[in-house]
């Protein structure tokens, strides 16, 4: 791969389909490219011949994301909730291994599995997550990851801050009112985070809980997709991006799922002091994670506002509400 073309030039449909035929899973050239930013994830199906003919997902990473051990601390959680029977997505084994190499990219297969995205107005899907999320916390509670790293205001602050500053992607006009406003918010991010980081645990974790990553059927419930942002941190921080509305509907929507959490794992209230930090903190990471894939076709034709001018000064805005926010005396439940 030269230095100008970006990290998938290389990854063609005849190449994903010789690395799955070197597993033995051989298409039957019905491919369906599934929404994802961040890997190149496909719906395929396999040869009506084979053992299995259900469609299975393929999954190749990013190059230079994750390394291999990295990867594999994925699969090994993944695997670790499958067996205590909690529903989540995990990869399958072939050819002895969940995790494959092809032409430089790694890559996994997943069974498919439908759904539909939850409907978080509803009290008893609330209360239903939370306790599906507890169970998986009781998991990634057993054993720490050792390669994956942590959720923290270093990993997902001033490191982010290093990095955007040393790649130059604020612009001179507003870069002045960016740093003061990223210090203020950071600021009330350590405080908050010296309150609870004394005594506070830190756990495997989903990660990056969002409604999408999160499949629901009438029957069986939630279950859980994606695992591929797991690190370890507080366990709030896969409960909070749940919460949406003003503070009166996120307190009653907090409140369901954690009566649903404490129904299978106790729940430590002084992480609730934690919400907005995160969420200060997710915003920060999240820019990065944008400058970082500018030069992948695919990011700049989701995201032809990233860099402009106009987007950096509403983060500058953003982040002086969050150093607000963080004023603010935390959800109570």
């Amino acid at each position: 791969m030269t230095p100008n073309t970006h990290p998938y030039a290389e990854l063609t449909p005849d190449c994903m389909l010789e690395a799955l035929a070197q597993i033995g899973m051989h298409s039957d050239g019905r491919l369906m490219a599934l929404s994802s930013y961040e890997n190149r994830v496909l719906r395929i199906q396999v040869d009506s011949d084979q053992a299995s003919t259900q469609p299975v997902v393929a999954k190749f990473y990013r190059p230079g994301r994750w390394s291999a051990a990295e990867i594999t601390e994925e699969h090994l959680f993944s695997l670790d909730l499958s067996r205590a029977e909690v529903p989540v997505v995990a990869p399958l084994c072939v050819a002895g291994s969940t995790l494959h190499q092809y032409a430089g990219f790694w890559f996994s297969v997943s069974p498919w599995c439908g759904g539909r995205r939850p409907d978080l107005d509803d009290w008893e899907t609330l209360e239903w997550i939370g306790r599906l999320m507890a169970r998986v916390h009781n998991v990634g509670a057993e054993r720490a990851f050792e390669h994956r790293p942590h959720i923290n205001p270093q990993t997902y602050g001033w490191d982010c801050r290093d990095r955007l500053v040393s790649d130059q992607h604020i612009p001179i006009e507003v870069e002045r009112d960016w740093h003061a406003a990223f210090e203020a918010a950071m600021q009330a991010v350590e405080s908050a985070w010296a309150t609870w980081a004394p005594s506070g645990q830190v756990l495997r974790l989903h990660g990056d809980c969002h409604p999408g990553n999160i499949l629901w059927s009438p029957d069986q419930g939630p279950h859980f997709v994606d695992l591929d942002d797991a690190r370890m941190g507080p366990a709030i921080q896969d409960l909070w991006m749940l919460l949406s509305g003003e503070r009166q509907q996120q307190t009653q929507q907090l409140s369901a799922v954690i009566e649903g959490y404490e129904q299978m794992r106790a729940f430590d209230r002084r992480e609730l002091v934690l919400i907005e930090p995160l969420r200060t903190l997710r915003l920060i990471h999240y820019s990065l994670w944008l400058a970082s894939r500018q030069n992948d076709p695919a990011f700049a034709q989701s995201f032809p506002w990233f860099g402009t001018l106009a987007y950096w000064q509403e983060q500058v805005t953003i982040l002086r509400e969050q150093a607000q926010a963080m004023q603010a005396s935390p959800l109570l439940v």
